[in-house]
């Protein structure tokens, strides 16, 4: 097409001066000419979704609004990711709350494990002989 319109441009230009009106100038603006309303500045029209695809959408969104929040660094708006939430709890409050001392010392995580209090021992063998007569037990 390009060659069909640049033939025809250079019959009607063979009678213009060379130095102005040159074959090749003169094939381009034609072809922005034709192709100007594919290029304008005019707005596209935009298609309206259909259902199922609304529906696609709004559950795109909606699962992207509970992966991440919005909040303000250094003056601009940032998305970043939400931290991990165990039944809507944090997952570090979860841990404190529901773990038992044998899955934190699997895990390793020592400074959550319980401190129970040493089991005082009697300093002498005649102070445990007071106290097992003093709660009425013999042996």
């Amino acid at each position: 097409m390009l060659n069909l319109i640049r033939s025809s441009l250079t019959k009607l230009v063979s009678n213009a001066p060379v130095g102005r009106w040159d074959a090749n100038r003169v094939a381009v603006v034609a072809v922005c000419f034709a192709l100007a309303p594919e290029w304008s500045g005019m707005a596209k029209i935009k298609k309206k979704l259909t259902p199922a695809q609304r529906r696609i959408k709004k559950a795109a969104t909606s699962e992207r609004q509970k992966k991440y929040q919005w909040v303000f660094m250094s003056g601009k708006q940032v998305k970043i990711k939400l931290p991990p939430t165990v039944d809507g709890i944090p997952v570090d409050q979860f841990i404190d709350e529901n773990a038992d001392p044998i899955w934190l010392h699997q895990n390793e995580v020592w400074e959550l494990m319980p401190v129970e209090e040493p089991i005082p021992a009697p300093a002498s063998p005649t102070e445990a002989v007071v106290m097992e007569d003093e709660n009425g037990i013999p042996f």
